[in-house]
């Protein structure tokens, strides 16, 4: 029996890798132009907000969080904040535990139980009592590990400032420092 090998040339290998040049492109993410249009489209409608994926420690209870907001923030106006949990492994289950920054106001159940091996959803509404940046803070349990994730609630537009308490100081390498004092 006699096997025919046959390497490809040069011309052959760099016209696979021309034509490979747009799928890779295209492979970093990014939507394309029609895509971008059509979300920012929706987003002037008031639709509510693309799912965000809380970001993990390895040490963390290893239940994955996605959470959305329905529609923008207002002052005095309430916002339903929307989590679905994932990744519950132990028999026994987990538990949230849910708290806010002075300045919003949770509406509903500050503690829930989630089953294990199912995905799980939830609704909860807070109330901001005026333009700022709070945070909806969500502490998730199981089997001894803890992990905590803070949604950002941003009502109106000013961007955060930070406080003005600090002092600006040099270093000898030129750099500049806001010293805090400690609480």
């Amino acid at each position: 029996m006699t096997l025919n090998t046959r390497f490809p040339s040069a011309a052959a290998l760099t016209w696979l890798a021309v034509s490979m040049f747009p799928v890779l492109a295209l492979a970093d993410g990014m939507p394309s132009a029609r895509t971008t249009a059509k979300l920012s489209t929706s987003a002037q409608k008031g639709a509510a907000t693309p799912w965000v994926t809380a970001s993990r420690k390895p040490n963390d209870s290893g239940v994955k969080l996605q959470y959305r907001l329905d529609g923008a923030p207002q002052a005095g106006k309430p916002t339903v904040v929307v989590l679905q949990f994932d990744g519950v492994s132990d028999p026994a289950g987990a538990g949230v535990t849910l708290t806010v920054d002075a300045g919003l106001t949770l509406s509903g159940n500050a503690s829930l139980s989630l089953p294990p091996g199912q995905r799980s959803d939830a609704s909860v509404t807070v109330v901001s009592e005026g333009d700022g940046l709070a945070y909806l803070n969500v502490f998730i349990k199981q089997g001894g590990r803890t992990s905590a994730i803070s949604i950002p609630i941003q009502t109106g537009s000013a961007a955060p400032a930070m406080k003005g308490n600090g002092e600006i100081k040099s270093l000898p390498s030129g750099d500049h420092i806001i010293s805090l004092p400690a609480k």
